[in-house]
């Protein structure tokens, strides 16, 4: 019955359609009398949809609000227009030029960077007092700030007028697009210090003529991608040492005279040894080195920090070891104590030290003989005593 019902209403429409087309000559529009709403006939999909007009898209964004990505489409298209209406006016200015005629740079003005790629915040409000400490723990809430590969330091500023006093605004860049959005929802309208803020995109101005000089050369892309590794990494960031690595060594005078390793070459080690267990009484060596060759006699010591080398020069400077004082200090990262020997004290060292080899060779050997000799007086007793013992034994026997 309900079908039977809609097609009787369906029919009587179209009656209505053809009707309407009888009387006014166009067989692909229909209105409605009911709400006056224009149909056109789609010839393709054979039914009849809503005529777009102006007055329906501003009834429909009535009742149920724009699209976003009417306004996105909306807001590119338009943003297309004055940037052809830009192209077009450079094109005619290059064409208005006289031979040889520079052309003229624009005025400064304010231009919008890519959404996408802007993560730079313009506040505006804050105190005239505040400190640079004060606005990086602030803009931190949002998330990580970018910074300068070349200092290493945040990127953020507090303008300041012409007499340096602070304006109370800045800018602050991060170094993720999504701190952008979360900075304007939280900190904008947000009360710091009784004073409250407001946070939006920044915009940039050009200043001035374009100098060439002044362009900031690009950046490796690999340098820049291992900062943002590092700044996004999880584990906790190692603190950078503020002193410079050659005050890590300590440098130890008057140590030896280069003539006491031709000696005793093996004296070479137990110096070393000797002074490695010192000096790790204040803190951990990395590493010892003796210059043999020099002339006064120099040691260097590097520890892990340089507050370790700091302590060991405290209590090292001015002590005696083996007869000798000692001067210590820290190592200037310039000298170099190693001396180079010459080919003649080279075959010299080696001729020192092939004797030094076979006078021990020789000690060795002598050992061995007056090892050998104390054997043989050691078995002759013994065969001495066991012969005594034999004959008196057989006196006794005889006796009994």
């Amino acid at each position: 019955m309900a079908a039977a019902e809609e097609d009787f209403e369906f029919q009587l429409q179209q009656e209505e359609i053809q009707r309407h087309h009888q009387e006014h000559g166009d067989p692909f529009t229909y209105t409605d009398p009911d709400d006056g709403t224009v149909y056109e006939w789609d010839q393709d999909k054979l039914a009849w949809f809503p005529k777009i007009t102006d007055d329906f898209i501003a009834a429909y964004q009535a009742n149920y609000g724009v699209a976003e990505s009417t306004q996105q489409q909306t807001a590119s298209t338009t943003q297309q227009q004055q940037t052809q209406q830009q192209q077009q006016q450079q094109k005619k200015a290059k064409k208005d030029l006289k031979p040889g005629e520079k052309r003229k740079a624009n005025d400064p003005e304010w231009f919008d960077v890519d959404e996408v790629k802007n993560t730079n915040v313009y506040v505006s409000g804050l105190p005239t007092d505040i400190t640079d400490d004060e606005f990086k723990d602030l803009m931190q809430k949002c998330g990580i700030i970018m910074e300068d590969m070349e200092t290493g330091q945040p990127k953020f500023k507090l303008y300041r007028d012409q007499n340096g006093q602070l304006k109370g605004d800045g800018r602050c860049c991060y170094l993720k697009r999504e701190s952008v959005d979360l900075a304007l929802q939280i900190l904008d309208n947000y009360e710091f210090r009784s004073h409250t803020i407001h946070v939006e995109p920044a915009k940039f101005q050009l200043k001035g003529a374009y100098n060439p000089a002044l362009k900031k050369k690009k950046k490796k892309q690999k340098k820049q991608k291992n900062m943002q590794e590092r700044l996004l990494d999880w584990r906790p960031e190692r603190k950078e040492p503020l002193r410079p690595k050659h005050e890590r060594v300590m440098i130890i005078r008057n140590m030896f005279h280069p003539k006491d390793f031709e000696e005793d070459p093996l004296e070479l080690n137990e110096i070393s040894d000797d002074l490695r267990s010192e000096c790790e009484k204040f803190g951990i060596v990395k590493k010892v080195l003796i210059f043999d060759r020099h002339p006064d006699g120099v040691a260097s010591v590097a520890y892990k920090e340089a507050e370790m080398a700091d302590a060991a020069v405290a209590a090292l400077n001015g002590r005696w070891f083996g007869g000798r004082q000692l001067n210590v200090a820290l190592w200037d990262g310039v000298t170099d104590y190693q001396i180079e020997e010459t080919d003649r004290e080279r075959e010299e060292r080696l001729k020192k030290w092939e004797e030094f080899l076979d006078l021990g060779a020789d000690i060795r050997k002598g050992d061995a003989k007056k090892d050998d000799a104390t054997e043989t007086t050691s078995r002759t007793e013994k065969a001495s005593s066991s012969t005594a013992g034999e004959s008196t034994s057989d006196g006794g026997k005889t006796e009994g």
